[in-house]
């Protein structure tokens, strides 16, 4: 008996070893790229120069400080909604938003008809004259404000608003600093350089007169975690030690964009709106990137802390790519600007104007704010998901469709995992995702779309992504 059961074992060993050199010799079972949902639209064949030829052109007549996304860059030729199309005609979902500008989607029929009708009119005139346009946005635009907010002025950009708002905030006040927050990012103009707290965005130059830092509540890597009155302190600490005891304002993002998608610690915007106002201060939210639905919850970033600005910023989303941004403030602070003359040529154009007022038509219409908040809900709970799954995931945050994942490489230490983000990165370009990423050292991905993302897009993301970790 004993015999007969050691000539078994030995025949099981056999087979299992011929098994395991079957199985070996095998080809290792790729696991299946995800496919772009269906989408009902036929891009135009490109008929124009090359990639390589427009790509030399870039390089010899365009800036040098024009940098690009991937080694091997993508030539973009039309968008549709939340998809772009390549030279090729390869379509990808666009996760990014061109860098968070697009909110109702690429091309939206609405847009395009106001700003084809509008510039069938009249192209341009400045405010020196009467143009409906202006005067009919300005009012459908605070009327989404709340509150004494009724006073707009319209420029181009966000650099050009934050700028305007410092402004105003020191004209009015009497004061001169102006606090803001490390890892904040509020332009590229020399002003707002100045405001701007990530090293990457500023020159050697003179900059940053009267600004004062203080501590960023982050309530991922911040000291306090998310105990925003706590971080508060600090500034109050700023007010007493580094300015004359009265400050100008205070500047910032309720979700940082550049900075990686933080949304700032509970209960900090209220403490030190108040902190402000004491000193004599103005209150400026800058909405360039939360406004306009993009958090699902509220219309606006600020309302999520429960607070009322003095100064709202906004530009990105307010033109879905138009060259448009507003500063909305009251009538009392508006009035500084009119102690001496004060124009902007472009500010108010009539085509952005009108591309604008069909912008706040489509966010209502179409309900962008309500599916911000259902899209941006299924994609945190499925990144939170890939999180459980890939210890690479620190930490995921945001809200509607502003959100952050931020890549480490040790979850305790928090060390940051650049060079691992990128080829995430590069990998979800090639399975069709183009996402955009920030943070200090480049190592948190910004999943910002367009406001029009279906939630067959946030699953093909989700299975995209966990792709793409799973062949690190």
């Amino acid at each position: 008996m004993r015999v007969g059961r050691a000539l078994i074992l030995a025949q099981r060993g056999r087979l299992a070893s011929a098994g395991q050199r079957w199985r070996s010799s095998m080809p290792a079972v790729e696991p299946s790229e995800p496919q772009l949902p269906p989408f009902n639209h036929t891009p135009a064949p490109y008929q124009g120069p090359s990639k390589e030829e427009v790509y030399a052109l870039r390089k010899q007549y365009l800036s040098p400080a024009l940098f690009h996304h991937f080694k091997d860059p993508i030539m973009i030729t039309e968008g549709k909604m939340q998809y772009l199309y390549d030279d090729k005609g390869r379509r990808y979902l666009d996760a990014f938003a061109g860098i968070v500008t697009v909110s109702v989607g690429h091309c939206h029929p609405g847009v395009v008809d106001a700003v084809k009708r509008q510039s069938e009119l009249l192209q341009h005139t400045t405010t020196i004259y009467l143009n409906p346009q202006i005067a009919l946005y300005a009012k459908e635009l605070t009327d989404r404000l709340p509150g004494n907010l009724k006073v707009a002025y319209f420029v181009n950009s966000g650099s050009e608003a934050n700028d305007m708002a410092m402004m105003m905030a020191r004209l009015y006040s009497g004061n001169y600093d102006i606090l803001a927050l490390r890892n904040c990012y509020h332009g590229m103009s020399e002003g707002t350089m100045g405001v701007t707290a990530h090293s990457t965005w500023k020159f050697n130059v003179p900059q940053g007169f009267g600004i004062r830092h203080t501590l960023n509540p982050n309530p991922y890597t911040g000291a306090f975690g998310n105990d925003g009155k706590r971080y508060a302190e600090d500034v109050k600490d700023v007010i007493s030690t580094s300015t004359p005891g009265g400050v100008a304002g205070f500047i910032a993002e309720t979700i940082q964009g550049v900075g990686g998608s933080v949304p700032l610690a509970d209960g900090y915007l209220p403490a030190v709106y108040d902190m402000v106002r004491e000193a004599g201060g103005v209150c400026i939210a800058d909405e360039v990137q939360t406004g306009f639905g993009r958090t699902g919850t509220n219309y606006w970033g600020f309302q999520n802390q429960g607070v009322v600005p003095d100064i709202v910023t906004m530009a990105k989303g307010i033109g879905n790519g138009l060259p448009l941004a507003a500063v909305v403030t009251t009538p009392e602070i508006a009035q500084t600007l009119a102690q001496r003359l004060h124009f902007n040529t472009y500010g108010g154009n009539p085509v952005c104007c009108a591309g604008g007022r069909a912008v706040l038509q489509a966010v209502d219409e179409d309900g962008i704010q309500a599916n911000a908040a259902k899209v941006g809900d299924l994609l945190l709970e499925r990144m939170r998901g890939l999180q459980e799954k890939h210890s690479i995931i620190g930490d995921v945050r945001g809200q509607g469709l502003m959100l952050g994942v931020e890549m480490v490489k040790d979850r305790a230490s928090k060390e940051p995992a650049a060079a691992e983000t990128g080829q995430v990165m590069q990998r979800l370009r090639e399975l069709g995702v183009l996402i955009g990423k920030g943070g200090l050292h480049g190592n948190v991905f910004r999943i910002k779309p367009p406001m029009c993302i279906t939630t067959d897009d946030a699953e093909f993301l989700t299975e995209a992504f966990d792709l793409a970790l799973s062949e690190l």
